[in-house]
């Protein structure tokens, strides 16, 4: 008497094949959704440390600036970085509101960070640019 040989079959080799393939697809999108996720958040947080860099020399320097919006640029980790600070008054005589906005690409509409900060004028300063 013969025993039937053991083994799977054609059909469920490509089944297996199958689900294999769907499993490694959608850990293959998961991957490339998260290094999309973590180069967006290394974006974000350099543009922010360049508003961050801009606000605070404003303070180290004690400037009162002028109300105006300038525009400029600058380096940091290894890219270039553009910003726009919009200097405006407040219903307080003494503060400026202070927008500032980066973005990598010049002349951009996407926006990487944006930053809104308050100066104080100190005692006998004079707006910086005039």
């Amino acid at each position: 008497m013969r025993t039937p040989d053991r083994g799977f079959t054609l059909v469920e080799v490509l089944v297996a094949l199958t689900v294999l393939a769907i499993a490694l697809a959608a850990i293959m999108r998961s991957l490339g959704q998260a290094i999309d996720t973590t180069a967006t958040l290394r974006e974000r947080n350099m543009a922010l440390w360049v508003a961050q860099n801009r606000l605070a020399e404003h303070e180290m320097r004690r400037s009162w600036p002028a109300v105006d919006t300038i525009d400029g640029d600058t380096e940091m980790g290894g890219a270039r970085w553009f910003w726009r600070e919009q200097v405006s008054t407040t219903p307080e005589a003494e503060i400026r509101r202070i927008e500032i906005t980066v973005w990598r690409v010049p002349d951009d509409t996407h926006t990487s960070a944006r930053l809104v900060g308050y100066l104080r004028n100190n005692a006998g300063s004079k707006p910086s640019g005039t």
